[in-house]
């Protein structure tokens, strides 16, 4: 195992906590933008295949997440996420100039990639997104309720790996309440403020799980069809359901992945 370390990044609206897991002789930078209710400390296994490919690689909790400040899982704009981003990789790049980053993020971290490369294409070399949030996503129909209810994951439609649900369930750092109005609110402007931005020129793999009930990929297939540019590639995986990285086909998954950032790296 491969042990992360942690540092301090200011964000817009507090302290962001962020993992790193280093490797001795770098070749490119990893930015992973985790999901919803989530930490990044969830991306252990993915960090370490990562560094296996002689990665830097760096997972921010994003604001009211994991270790950082916030209330949780409450943010008004998801720009203050993406301007946190922003601040992470200008800390990185400054520390390693010359290497090249990919953005990997997933679920909702992948709506928050998606923006991010929208507005800030020319400091990527590719992007990885990952059963990604994007074109419209049927838990913005709670906004519809007075009350918002609680309707918290299920960790079944996670993965086909039982322990993974479990895992889920008994991690202290991730959300299991109900979800909050401003945020959700915040995803939908995103969404619109999306679909509406300009198309992705650098290369970009979209990465989906068939059987996905939390993203279903034909919702977000509305939304990658408007953002998708020249060099645009995707793998859809039979059974696989919300988190590929944790999911029991998880190193085919990987295998696609790394194959594809090397192959955009050396190009």
């Amino acid at each position: 195992m491969i042990e992360s370390t942690d540092r301090e990044v200011s964000g817009r609206r507090g302290k962001l906590m962020v993992r790193e897991w280093a490797t001795p002789n770098p070749g490119w930078i990893a930015l992973i933008a985790h999901g919803y209710g989530e930490h990044s400390g969830r991306y252990q296994w993915v960090a370490e295949q990562l560094v296996g490919a002689r990665a830097l690689v760096y997972a921010p909790d994003h604001l009211g997440h994991g270790r950082s400040s916030g209330d949780r899982v409450h943010f008004e704009d998801a720009e203050t996420i993406v301007a946190d981003l922003d601040a992470l990789r200008q800390e990185v790049a400054a520390e390693h100039p010359g290497l090249p980053i990919v953005l990997i993020g997933h679920s909702m971290g992948g709506m928050l990639a998606g923006r991010y490369a929208q507005e800030h294409q020319e400091h990527l070399a590719a992007i990885v997104l990952s059963a990604p949030v994007l074109g419209t996503w049927h838990v913005l129909d709670l906004l519809e309720h007075d009350e918002i209810p609680d309707t918290p994951v299920d960790p079944a439609t996670l993965s086909r790996d039982p322990e993974v649900g479990a895992a889920y369930l008994a991690d202290p750092l991730v959300w299991h309440g109900p979800f909050k109005r401003a945020t959700l609110r915040a995803i939908d402007n995103c969404l619109l403020a999306i679909n509406d931005g300009p198309t992705l020129e650098r290369p970009t793999l979209w990465v989906h799980g068939e059987d996905d009930e939390l993203v279903p990929e034909a919702d977000t297939r509305t939304g990658i069809d408007r953002i998708r540019g020249a060099e645009f590639h995707e793998h859809i995986y039979p059974g696989g359901r919300h988190e590929l990285f944790n999911e029991t086909n998880k190193a085919e998954v990987m295998n696609d992945v790394l194959t594809f950032i090397a192959r955009e790296l050396n190009s």
